[in-house]
């Protein structure tokens, strides 16, 4: 331990690569109390993850759980040491959602989910198993049908964000859209910051940034007019990587109150509602793009370089990894070194 001296930001794993994409004719899903064992087993030079974040939606945590049933989740947390940072609304219409740019009735499904989100948030911090960490959103649309009418639409989707930005405010809680390539009018780095721009509520409403989606935000999938690096970019070309991807922190780093560590291969998949998406890779991944280390840190110091201690937890996530995978001890061994390695160089102790 005394090699690791730094104690935040928070490191924490995430809960929802037991459950997304999994279930039905795919693999088996990954029960919650697992998905805790694996992460609390973890260990690397003493350190062991810290926290865990969450999706709200069965079966992992049911969006309309009692009191008393986040009471047994709580207990189930801190039994194994651990405790709870963000949660996910499950905002979408198939989880009971729907879409933020919709009709009335689909935007009020949407702000319902949020409002039961924001109430789980808020009462797992009053039992005081999760003393920081947003709710994330995203505008559980397509970016297909957003094309449709882009103004329109992007107006109808800042509304509801708006009003979601009311419901968070009422119970005590932060908002962070999540930039995703999948979900349209957040689908490239421009609508990204035009959409935060719009909503206009920088102290409920933020923008969680995913490593592995960040990058599919330079390469212009799903809004090629927004490329930052051609199709036939030369991944040895370091120093033009970084000055674009400066330019990517430039925009979207004031507004991050989240982070996820990952890796990317720069490949997407994903069909339907989910088209187009980040291929979330091992830290280790021979095909991975990106020095983990380096490149966190461009989120997590401010433009002088100072480190900005603007969230206190980050997490790795680790969506797309098949069950086989999951279930190595060593899958999470090398996933916490990777985020000791960067709380090492961009952390801080309190």
């Amino acid at each position: 331990m005394s090699d690791h001296t730094n104690n935040y930001p928070k490191l924490h794993n995430a809960a929802w690569p037991g459950v997304v994409g999994k279930g039905g004719d795919g693999e088996a899903i990954i029960e919650l109390e697992t998905m805790l064992d694996l992460t609390a087993a973890a260990e690397v030079d003493g350190v062991k993850f810290d926290g865990i974040d969450l999706f709200l939606f069965a079966p992992h945590v049911d969006i309309d759980a009692s009191d008393d049933d986040l009471q047994k989740l709580a207990d189930m947390v801190r039994e194994r040491d651990l405790e709870i940072g963000s949660v996910v609304a499950p905002v979408w219409p198939p989880t009971g959602g729907g879409s933020a740019m919709g009709d009335e009735s689909e935007r009020a499904q949407f702000l319902q989910q949020v409002e039961k989100g924001c109430r789980i948030a808020a009462r797992l911090r009053e039992i005081g198993v999760r003393p920081n960490g947003v709710v994330r959103v995203d505008s559980a649309v397509d970016p297909a049908s957003w094309s449709a009418d882009p103004e329109a639409n992007q107006a109808k989707i800042a509304e509801t964000l708006r009003q979601a930005c009311d419901i968070a405010a009422d119970n005590g809680q932060q908002l962070a859209a999540e930039g995703e390539i999948c979900w349209g009018g957040m689908h490239s780095w421009k609508r990204m910051t035009e959409l935060l721009a719009m909503v206009n509520r920088p102290d409920t409403l933020g923008f969680q940034a995913d490593m592995a989606h960040t990058l599919l935000y330079m390469l212009g999938y799903n809004a090629p007019e927004d490329a930052m690096l051609g199709e036939d970019f030369d991944w040895s070309d370091t120093e033009t990587f970084d000055t674009e991807y400066r330019k990517l922190c430039a925009a979207l780093q004031p507004w991050t109150t989240d982070l996820h560590i990952a890796q990317n291969d720069a490949t997407v998949k994903g069909s339907g509602s989910h088209d187009k998406t980040g291929r979330h890779c091992l830290p280790n991944d021979p095909n991975g793009k990106l020095d983990i280390t380096k490149y966190a840190g461009f989120w997590l110091r401010d433009a002088a370089g100072e480190i900005s201690k603007r969230f206190k937890h980050i997490c790795w996530d680790g969506c797309m990894f098949d069950n086989e995978t999951m279930m190595k001890p060593q899958t999470w061994n090398d996933i916490l070194a990777a985020m000791l390695d960067v709380r090492d160089a961009h952390g801080w102790r309190e």
